[in-house]
């Protein structure tokens, strides 16, 4: 896609799928034949035939108007000639009075007399003063003097607008030259928002379709396609015609969506109106139909229109500049594996934005500069977005398991038990914030005589010294449960100690308990009921707290949803604290799992139900930015070539779908959110009835019922009411399990039916005694070794 910015619009030309071809071209037609096929064409139109086209321009001689012409090339230059005077002798007879005679005789006598005189007189004979001369001829050393200074740069103005005028030239003759080479299969559009037309600028392919080919339209209406490619758009002509194109990439296909759509929210100019007028087309419906004509954007002006509509297509010029440079970092395999094929194909050698100016020029340094630091922050923007997406799935995710954990049959058995020192950390149930927490490292008297810097790295040295036996213990806990994970250490450095006692202990770095550290993963609930009740009889005398509060159903997990147990002992004075994870928890995250809980507290995301609530409030603009980075974080990896094991590009294309929905591109979102749910029931470790396939789907019922699909909507809608029957009936069927353990023993309860709190205490007793009845029957078949343990 090519633009150029004119005096009330953009101009953007681009590659797109002539209807008789099919793009990609199918398996076994030669895809990279086609591609090496528009290569060598815009490498001839560089060979001899270029060469001597350019030689031509150079050749040709360019004209400038006077006014940008040197000194030099006018002849005495700007300044004129200089003024020249002459002496001119003037005869005339001059009429003299004297006196003659004495006395009496004394007479007045008049005659005339022959005279000659010179005067100063310019070239053009008129008679100057002195004065006059010297103030001609200063005026004119004035001139001479400041026409010498700027002859320099009137050269190099002249030699500038010549090449100005060469380049363009070259620019012109080399889109000729390429358009004219175009591979079968490509047409190549252009789109000029000034006049609101798409016109045909390349030659036609050998099988196209004549009769259908469209060469020229006046677009009223646009709208994204719904091919599943999610490259197409539908555009209706002033004479009602409805056309649709398919884009040969992505990014060409939602950079035009946006610039037709900012084109149709604005005024259009006086040939259009006269155009839209003959056609019998109504302006005000087109303006309607455009998002930039709504809400807060309808109140835009003219020119703050055309700015933004230039700051866009720039942040996409500059983007797909980065692209095709290969200038972003993209750590898939996946993705270079495809090659070309994920980078778009023979399509993408035309898709090159590049912002001309009208006389020539390039960018200049500044608004480059300009452009760069604006992606920046938009990149930085997705970013966190994306981050969102990712940390809500993630919680999503651990909700889910902890759930399905909950059907274990010795869950009640464990909901039950209280841990020790735990109050938990859940206010609204009686839990402690931070400053109260019962457990401390042991407070010595030294201490009240060091600063809080001083008293962390002394408990630092300790937590070394206590290391070599926490060690000892987590090898027998894992030697006899068979851990899957196993980890211990490192020592917390002094400033990490400074700042999480500052965080959450009020500056209290004693409070501050997991110094020396170690992390086991059990497998599931009953190994847990095991390592509890092995640690209990191993080093029970050495056990200071053990905090089960985050595995309660009652209480709230930490931030992010993650649930674990806290087991802290004191070894040679020492607090040190083991960290025991369950298995189906841990793997949601693996070692990662504490930055998604770091990320979590810092960014408050359990205050978020859906992460497109991070898209609040955020204007049209910068919504149209964030598509640009979207496209740009997916640039390796187009929609149709997406496999279900993508878990990064998958990540990206659910963000993506987010903004679709909140900037009123629903087909395109409908489009996304279909792919990703296919592949989701592709693979092998999600399915069609996962939680993520069941949230996807009611992205997708809101993107339906957006475009008054009802139908389709409520079929998606029954799919997740039945999925939703589905976790009901495991929960029941669970429950049926421990009752039918239960009722083995003799029945001793008594059913007040008038009481319902005494009902549900009683089923809760129940509940726990049958769960108890399970976990001894796990305990004599996987732990019979405990029984030794115990003497």
């Amino acid at each position: 896609m090519a633009s150029h910015k004119g005096v009330s619009g953009t101009i953007l030309e681009a590659a797109f799928v002539d209807p008789a071809y099919s793009w990609p071209p199918a398996e076994g037609q030669g895809k990279n034949a086609i591609e090496l096929q528009a290569s060598t064409a815009l490498m001839k139109s560089a060979a001899p035939e270029d060469a001597s086209l350019m030689r031509g321009i150079e050749d040709e001689e360019i004209s400038l108007c006077s006014s940008l012409m040197s000194s030099d090339d006018e002849g005495e230059g700007g300044s004129g000639r200089r003024p020249r005077f002459k002496v001119k002798n003037i005869n005339g007879v001059e009429t003299v009075h004297t006196t003659r005679g004495k006395f009496c005789c004394k007479r007045n006598v008049e005659e005339e007399v022959l005279n000659s005189k010179e005067i100063r007189v310019d070239e053009d004979g008129n008679p100057v003063t002195d004065q006059e001369a010297m103030e001609r001829q200063q005026t004119f050393t004035n001139s001479r003097n400041a026409a010498k200074m700027s002859k320099a740069q009137r050269r190099e103005e002249r030699q500038r607008r010549i090449l100005a005028k060469k380049k363009k030239k070259r620019r012109e003759a080399r889109a000729a030259e390429r358009y004219r080479r175009v591979p079968e299969g490509i047409l190549i559009y252009r789109l000029d928002t000034s006049d609101r037309t798409i016109s045909l600028v390349s030659g036609p392919s050998s099988n196209t379709n004549m009769e259908s080919l469209l060469r020229e339209m006046v677009v009223v209406h646009a709208k994204p396609g719904s091919d599943p490619s999610r490259r197409g758009l539908v555009l209706t002509g002033a004479d009602g015609t409805q056309f649709t194109f398919v884009a040969c990439e992505q990014r060409t296909a939602i950079a035009w969506m946006e610039s037709i759509d900012m084109m149709l929210a604005s005024r259009p100019n006086v040939a259009v109106q006269a155009r839209l007028a003959e056609s019998g087309h109504s302006m005000t419906t087109s303006r309607r139909a455009s998002g930039w004509a709504k809400g807060a954007e309808s109140k835009l002006s003219q020119t703050e229109r055309e700015e933004i509509e230039e700051r866009y297509v720039n942040l996409a010029a500059y983007s797909n500049n980065l692209i095709r440079a290969g200038a972003i970092p993209n750590n898939s395999a996946a993705s270079k594996s495809k090659g070309k094929e994920a980078a778009g194909g023979a399509g993408g050698i035309y898709y090159t934005v590049t912002q001309v100016r009208e006389d020539g020029e390039e960018y200049d340094e500044e608004t480059l500069e300009s452009i760069a630091k604006r992606r920046a922050v938009i990149k930085d923007s997705w970013d966190f977005f994306r981050m969102v997406c990712s940390l809500l799935r993630d919680r999503r995710k651990y909700d889910e398991v902890f759930r399905r954990m909950q059907l274990d049959t010795v869950y009640p058995y464990l909901n039950s038990m209280t841990g020790l020192n735990d109050p938990g950390d859940d206010m609204a149930m009686g839990g402690n914030i931070g400053a109260d927490k019962p457990l401390a490292q042991v407070a010595r008297d030294e201490y009240d005589d060091m600063s809080s810097s001083a008293i962390a790295r002394d408990l630092v040295q300790r937590a070394e010294v206590a290391l070599p036996s926490l060690v000892e213990i987590c090898k027998a806990l894992a030697g006899s449960l068979g851990m899957e994970e196993v980890g211990v250490g490192p020592v917390k450095d002094a400033g990490a100690a400074l700042r999480k006692a500052e965080k959450k202990y009020e500056g209290d770095v004693l409070k501050v308990t997991d110094y020396c550290r170690a992390l086991l993963v059990v497998k599931d609930f009953p190994t847990l009921l095991a390592l509890l009740e092995l640690a209990r009889d191993s080093f029970g005398p050495l056990i200071r707290r053990v905090k089960l509060s985050t595995l309660k159903t009652d209480r709230s997990p930490k931030p992010g949803g993650y649930r674990d147990c806290i087991i802290n002992l004191e070894l040679k004075d020492h607090i040190c604290e083991i960290q025991i994870h369950l298995w189906p928890m841990w793997v949601v995250c693996g070692v990662d799992g504490f930055r998604h809980y770091r990320h979590c507290l810092e960014y408050s995301t359990d205050t978020f139900g859906d992460p497109f609530e991070a898209l609040a409030g955020l204007d049209r603009k910068t919504m149209a930015e964030l598509i640009v980075m979207s496209e740009e974080a997916v640039a390796d990896m187009p929609l149709e070539t997406l496999e279900w094991y993508h878990e990064k590009f998958i990540l990206d294309y659910f963000a993506e779908a987010g903004l679709f929905l909140h900037h009123g591109l629903h087909e395109w979102a409908e489009t996304t959110l279909r792919t990703l749910i296919k592949l989701r029931c592709q693979s092998p470790d999600i399915g069609p009835d996962h939680h993520e396939t069941i949230t996807l789907f009611r992205y997708l019922e809101q993107a339906l019922r957006a475009q008054k699909k009802n139908k389709e909507a409520e079929e998606v809608a029954e799919k997740i009411f039945k999925n939703k029957q589905q976790k009901r009936t495991e929960k029941v069927e669970a429950e049926r399990s421990l009752w039918d353990q239960w009722v083995m023993e003799p029945f001793e309860s008594i059913i007040d039916p008038n009481k319902k709190d005494r009902e549900e205490e009683e089923k809760i007793k129940k509940e726990v005694r049958a769960s108890k009845k399970a976990w001894r029957k796990i305990r004599e078949e996987r732990f019979k070794f405990l029984d030794g343990a115990e003497n």
